[in-house]
């Protein structure tokens, strides 16, 4: 008996499946020469169908990810335009007198500050300060040397200009000075 049913096993179904192998080849071989022809007509098109299915689900993912490589790009681009603006700030915050530093005009320029600097983190761009780390001609660029107690020659001795990456991609490399 079958184990989910309460009808008996026959003969007959056990031998159903070799039954119906053996009929398709009989059908298959009573085919006249034009429903042969029409066979391999419906594969061939079956084919070309598939293939082209594929090429337009390629095609889809590569334009999805061209668009958003160039709003990626975009975004860059519109930062990159505030970063002098970002870095006029912090020398500005940096070149405080000491008897304006509690003053509320400071604490709002502090505060836009900041909001630059989350504007920066939502979009993935991080800020490059090299100071003390090996000199890296695709991060960095030396606008000179100078000899330094302590650090090791090709290290970076100290940041003129922040640089600024996005993953891979080096936005605006950091101006730096290199121990001899």
């Amino acid at each position: 008996m079958n184990q989910d049913s309460t009808t008996p096993v026959t003969e007959a179904d056990e031998t159903a499946p070799a039954d119906a192998a053996n009929d398709a080849a009989e059908v298959k071989a009573a085919y006249t020469p034009e429903v042969t022809v029409l066979l391999a007509r419906i594969e061939e098109y079956k084919d070309g169908w598939q293939r082209e299915r594929a090429d337009f689900a390629n095609y889809k993912r590569r334009a999805e990810r061209e668009q958003s490589e160039a709003r990626n790009r975009g975004s860059h681009d519109a930062i990159m335009k505030m970063v002098p603006i970002i870095d006029d700030f912090e020398r500005a915050l940096n070149l405080i007198p000491d008897d304006l530093k509690g003053s509320s005009w400071i604490s709002g320029i502090e505060l836009l500050v900041g909001k630059f600097g989350k504007l920066l983190t939502d979009f993935q761009v991080e800020i490059h300060d090299p100071t003390g780390q090996p000199f890296d001609p695709t991060k960095h660029e030396a606008i000179g040397l100078e000899e330094k107690e302590g650090v090791p020659s090709g290290h970076v001795t100290s940041t003129l200009q922040k640089g600024y990456i996005s993953g891979d991609r080096v936005l605006r490399p950091a101006l730096v000075r290199v121990a001899q």
